[in-house]
Formats: structure tokens, C-alpha cells, sequence
């Protein structure tokens, strides 16, 4: 690890990862996906519309999470 990060606060070091984070995800339409990664996103959206289960809303998911914490 570069030293000079190491010296950061914590608090900043995740400031930092998360802006990374953010500028990656704003480009993300630049990475080009293979044919085998677009394959197999065909196979779990065809899986995920084929199961039928829509999942629950995030609300009810954080609530569950947070009684188990």
C-alpha cells in the first residue's frame, strides 16, 4: 500500500475508494462485456424471468437483516 494513503484517517481512505467507485460506475457504458459475460447475463435474466419471485422490497430486506444484528 502506498505509504502516503496509509497516513490518511480511515474516514478519508473511504471518501476516496467511494469517489473511485463513482467515477468507474459513471463510465461504465466504456467497458465493453465479452460474449461469454453477455451469454451468461442472457442465462440469469432468463433464469430470474422464468422463477417468477420478484424478490421483496429493500425496506423489508434491511429490516430482516437488521433484527438478525
Amino acid at each position: 500500500m502506498n505509504p502516503t494513503l496509509r497516513n490518511l484517517p480511515i474516514e478519508q481512505r473511504i471518501r476516496l475508494v467511494e469517489d473511485l467507485w463513482d467515477s468507474i460506475a459513471a463510465d461504465q457504458c466504456a467497458l465493453s462485456l465479452t460474449d461469454k459475460q453477455k451469454t451468461e447475463l442472457d442465462r440469469r435474466l432468463d433464469a430470474y424471468e422464468a422463477d417468477g419471485n420478484k424478490g421483496r422490497p429493500a425496506e423489508e430486506a434491511v429490516a430482516v437483516i437488521r433484527k438478525c444484528l
